[in-house]
Order: C-alpha cells, then structure tokens, then sequence
C-alpha cells in the first residue's frame, strides 16, 4: 500500500426531457445468473426500520417541526479540519492508493502503462472508496428519491451543480444553511461542477458532449434545434442568459470559486471553457490556453477563500483538462493543471467515444499519481471500462437517473424499454438477481404502469435501479482490481451487457 499527500454533470438541464430512451426495445434474459460479484453488500431491499421507527416518532409527537437524526458518522455535523477562527485544514483532504493494475503491453500509457487503480478518497465529511460512481444531484436532489436512499443503495457521494444553486437557491441560502451536505442532510462526501460546463452548454444548446460517436457528425448534429447561442466568452469570463428567466449573468474564474466556496461541497472544480469536438484545431489551442488562464485564477481565488473563511472544513479544488481529441492539447493541457496547485484533476470536454480510454491514460501520463482523477459526465458501460482501466478514479453522470424517467432501465444484459408492451403483464423484478429496493419489492408490470400514468413514484422506481446499477457495477470493477481479475471481469461484463446490441 502506498500512500500521497495531495501537493463536472453532465450536459445539459436536468430538468428537461431527454432522448436517452434511444429505443432499445429488445427483452434481457430472465434466466441469466449473477455475474462473479465479490462485493459484500448489504441487502438494499429491506426498509431501515430504525428511521422509520424514528420518523413515526418525530412526526407523531405533538410538534409541527422535522428534526432529522443525528448523523451516523457526526460528519455532517462536524467536519474534519473546521475549527472555529481558523482557517480550513488542507491535511484532511488526500488520497490514498491501494491496488493498480499491472502494465502490459496493451497498455495505453507510457510504455504500456495502465493506471486503474483502486484507492481511498479521504474528505472532511468522510471516505470514498474509489473507483466510485457518483450520483448527480443537480440542484441538491436526485428527482423523487431522497438524499437517505441514495445511502440506502450503496451511493458513498453525491454531485450536485453550481450553476444550477446560483439560480436557485442561490449560494447564498447553501452558506447559511451551513454547507451542501447539511443543506440536503447528506452524511457524507459532496461535489460541485463550477458551472463553467453549464453556462456554455446550456447556452450554446449543445446536446452532445462527452464521449460522442463522431461518425458521419456535423456540425449541426452537437446543436439542439431552435436554440440559440446565448453564451458568449471573452478573456475574463462568459456573459451568458439564464435559461430560468432569461436574465444576464456573468461567470469568472473568481466568481465560480465564490459561489463554490458558499455552496460549500468537499471536491470542486475549476472554471474551464467548455468545447466541442466540431471546433476548429485553432479554437482548441486557444481555449487550452484560456483554461490555464482561468486554472491560475482559480488557484489563487481559492487559497484566498480558504484563508478567509474561517472555521470552514477545507474544500478541494480539482483543474480541469481540456483538449477534445488531439493528443498533444492534451498532454499539454495535463502538464499545465499538473504544474498548478490543484489537490486533483477533471477529464472534461467532448471526447470521440473510440479513444476515451487513450485520452486517460494521456492525462494520467502528464499527471502526479498522488492526484485523484475524475471523470465527468460519463454512463456507458463500455466507457466506464474504458477509463477505470486507464486512471478514472471517480465518475459522474446525469443518464441513469434521466434514463429512469423516460422508461430506459439499466441490467446485466443491456438496457430495455420498461415501457414495451411485453412488460404490461410482466410481474417479475425490473432484473432477476438484482438487490435494489425496487427490484425486490415491485414488477415491471407496476413500473411501467407508473411511468405511463406519468405518477412519480415510477421516477422513482427506475431511478433506484439504475443508480443502484451504477454503483454496483463501480463497486465490482474495485472488487475485481484488488481481486486480480479485472480483465476477466471487464470482457465478461462487456460481452454480456451488449450481447443484444444494447446501447449507453
């Protein structure tokens, strides 16, 4: 084992409807076994009685106020590393690796070098063990599923979006309230994407971004039709228009960290320039350049900050590699986040979906292992592979949950149209063998018709699922790293979930 000291979500809006639901219309096999699974999990299937019990209690006693339980790990409360009057404790943020995977001559780094690994993330509100999914709670909630039944499913951290916090409530309100993670009553570990992503790509009305296929793509295919571009970026920052209200507004590198810093989540992320894979090679230098720019201000703004505000546990501030898919931008871009004082490192912007796992093992050639490594906005199975087995750390994505509500549920062997009209009379579990809530206490039968009755608590079904999904399949890609057989793991995986030609 060794030890270092440390030296953004998806696109688009959460709130609207997405074309996720691709059609994926074939059946998964009913009959098929549980995958190797060495991970010892608590079954999620059974209601916490004691909260219950403690709710009924609460609700029940003559008061009309909510008090929620005492956190378990008295972190939500009390953060390692805040002390009142002084300046936050940076020695309470580091990572801590534990198992990496041999080198081969397959390997796509340096010299054949693979830079999976697996690690411990160590925060002020707690441990993540890595590599994670990290669930998307843009605006500090997943939609129609409480912060305590993400903890139920296995989930060790949430993301939420700074964008989406400075338009409601406001940074403001989350500082007062005394943190995200308070806020939310969320008793662990939080992100926040500095909203750079956001801002241009809402207003740009992209509707591609990570990870596109580029096949036969033009220009047009990455603008959603009848938007407008209504972000616009200089030097300084982006004058870009709500899409809330249509009000004017200004993001900086300074005034991303300000909001960051009162939203108050442990791992948070530079202000970068986002692009897409249709701009020009020219464009792409530019912006490289513009984003160093923006890092350097961000770092400063951010030891300002936490010098400042005192009696704060201490937030970690990650830089932001940018590059799309050129080789040399991108070890470029990686030197230079590396060159800064950043406790870990983004993979953002559009990435070709073939060579997603190249581009990691290229950051991670340019980059200290000491820094941890998160990967945004990435759901496919074959991309999460991809970039576990190339360095990813952590990894976030709005699509499970987005997926959930159009009907498009997540299993072993593919993804399926709950909303086919097989499953009208299907009264078995969304997928045979699977431990969530959802799966051991309700039918497809009942989900559909929840979902086209348009009631939410068929969100909420779909969405337990699928993020249990994900967490799940993060949690055996760990298991199979420290077990020694990740590359068995990964094939068997890969070769069973797109046996039916699944897509995502």
């Amino acid at each position: 084992m060794s030890t270092f000291d440390i030296d953004r979500p998806a696109a688009g809006n959460d709130e609207s409807p997405s074309a996720l639901n691709e059609g994926n219309t074939h059946d998964v096999s009913r009959e098929s076994k549980l995958s190797r699974n060495t991970d010892t999990v608590m079954r999620r299937g059974t209601p916490n009685v004691a909260s219950e019990a403690t709710l009924h209690a609460q609700t029940h006693s003559g008061t009309n106020s909510w008090n929620p339980a005492p956190s378990a790990s008295g972190l939500l409360e009390h953060p390692l590393g805040a002390v009142k009057g002084k300046p936050a404790d940076r020695s309470k943020f580091w990572f801590e690796q534990k198992t990496r995977l041999a080198d081969s001559a397959k390997g796509l780094g340096r010299g054949g070098a693979r830079y999976g690994r697996t690690g411990v993330l160590h925060t002020p509100h707690g441990d993540i063990r890595t590599p994670v999914f990290v669930p998307v709670a843009t605006q500090a909630a997943m939609k129609g599923v409480l912060p305590e039944m993400m903890k139920d499913m296995g989930a060790q951290c949430l993301l939420s979006n700074a964008f989406h916090l400075f338009e409601r409530p406001g940074e403001n309100i989350l500082d007062e309230a005394g943190g995200l993670a308070r806020f939310e009553n969320w008793d662990g570990p939080t992100f926040t994407d500095s909203g750079g992503f956001q801002v241009l790509s809402l207003g740009a009305g992209f509707k591609k971004t990570l990870a596109m296929d580029v096949t036969d793509m033009k220009s047009d295919d990455v603008i959603a039709p009848g938007r407008e571009r209504k972000a616009f970026v200089d030097e300084d920052g982006v004058t870009f228009k709500s899409p809330l209200n249509g009000a004017e507004h200004r993001f900086s590198a300074e005034i991303s960290m300000g909001i960051q810093h009162k939203i108050g989540a442990d791992i948070m992320f530079a202000f970068d320039e986002l692009t897409t894979l249709m701009n020009t090679r020219g464009y792409q230098e530019q912006s490289v350049e513009r984003t160093f720019r923006w890092a350097k201000r961000c770092v400063t703004e951010h030891q300002r900050l936490t010098e400042a505000r005192l009696g704060k546990p201490y937030q970690a501030l990650y830089g932001v590699v940018q590059g799309a898919n050129y080789e040399d931008l991108r070890r470029k871009a990686a030197s230079q986040i590396a060159s800064l004082d950043f406790d870990g490192v983004g993979i953002g912007g559009a990435i070709e979906k073939r060579i997603i796992g190249d581009i990691c093992a290229w950051i991670c050639d340019e980059m200290p292992e000491s820094r941890p490594r998160h990967v945004l906005g990435i759901a496919a199975v074959d991309d999460i592979f991809a970039c576990a087995e190339n360095g990813g750390d952590t990894f976030d994505c709005v699509a499970p949950a987005r997926c959930a509500r159009n009907g498009a549920i997540y299993t072993r062997d593919g993804r399926y149209n709950i909303k086919r009209v097989a499953n009208k009379r299907d009264f078995g579990p969304l997928e045979e063998g699977c431990d969530c809530y959802t799966c051991t206490h309700y039918s497809r039968a009942y989900v559909d018709h929840l979902l086209r009755a348009h009631e939410i608590n068929g969100a909420t079904l779909a969405t337990i699922h699928n993020e249990r999904f994900f967490i799940k399949l993060l949690d055996d890609i760990r298991d199979s790293i420290d077990g020694g057989y990740f590359d068995e793991f990964r094939d068997e995986t890969l070769a069973r979930y797109y046996a039916h030609g699944s897509k995502g």
